[in-house]
């Protein structure tokens, strides 16, 4: 079986999006603001769209960190800045990187002009982050705008992500004790990029073995009960990302594939991304 369309616009649309966490600019754009690190920074830029929210709503709409990680960032971030000074910043820093890796503005003003209208159109059910990023003004500079929709578009996926994890009774947690099982990432980075303790860890995969989804020990491997569930997972994830909003494209995501390509291949070839990183994309020029 071939690539669901809705993912391999997906493998498209997250490099681009992901400069915001990975470009040199961003911590200091972040502490330009006041803001303490890059923690701090990521949490208040990635949840600038929702308003001056405290930690309880994002622990929530961002799903796999530990509580207390997001506690530290939120809602302390608003007493050093303001959302709107934080999306203009996440804006400027992303849309630098982007231009000096080489992405094409044509390329970029073509493929917007496609996914525009997508995120207008798209479904926003239970989906906060999508709903609070689509709401917001596209910028005039081309590649700004497309790094905006690839955002909105990106979170769209994610919160349809969460969704689908909830339906199978998967907590963010697990999801990544299962992500790890499938050898998308190491046990070590996600462990420490999302604040989890190894109690917390463990328990989490004494829970997931008790329900035959994972096997016992100090490195578990998926059963075919949770090879199940996750395949049931990223099945649904790319159908509701495809039905909710992006089948809105039909023919002309092949297009928006073949605009993007160049970029994509422009951003992963800088080194931007790290090869092993939490989103579990793998690179491939």
């Amino acid at each position: 079986m071939g690539t669901h369309p809705a993912r391999r616009l997906w493998a498209a649309l997250e490099p681009l999006h992901d400069v915001v966490y990975f470009a040199d600019g961003v911590r200091d754009a972040g502490i330009a603001l006041g803001l303490r690190g890059f923690w701090m920074t990521y949490f208040a830029f990635r949840a600038a769209p929702l308003g001056p929210v405290p930690a309880p709503p994002v622990v929530a709409a961002f799903a796999g960190f530990h509580p207390a990680m997001v506690a530290k960032a939120l809602p302390d971030a608003w007493s050093r800045t303001t959302p709107a000074a934080c999306l203009g910043a996440r804006a400027a820093v992303s849309t630098a990187a982007l231009r000096e890796v080489g992405v094409d503005p044509q390329a970029c003003e073509r493929a917007a002009g496609l996914l525009g209208p997508v995120a207008a159109a798209a479904d926003p059910t239970g989906r906060p982050l999508f709903a609070a990023n689509a709401a917001l003004a596209l910028p005039g500079d081309a590649v700004g705008r497309l790094w905006q929709l690839a955002t909105t578009l990106r979170e769209h996926r994610g919160d349809g992500h969460v969704a689908a994890l909830v339906s199978e009774g998967i907590s963010g947690l697990e999801a990544h004790l299962l992500q790890v099982a499938d050898g998308r990432f190491p046990d070590a980075l996600i462990r420490q990029v999302r604040g989890w303790p190894a109690e917390d860890w463990a328990t989490a995969a004494q829970a997931l073995h008790g329900r035959g989804l994972l096997t016992a020990g100090s490195s578990p491997e998926l059963t075919p009960a949770g090879r199940a569930v996750l395949e049931a997972v990223e099945s649904r994830t790319d159908e509701r990302a495809w039905t909710g909003g992006l089948s809105l494209l039909g023919e002309q995501g092949t297009e928006v594939l073949a605009l993007l390509r160049p970029s994509v291949r422009a951003v992963i070839a800088s080194g931007i991304m790290p090869e092993v990183n939490p989103t579990g994309l793998r690179l491939a020029g």
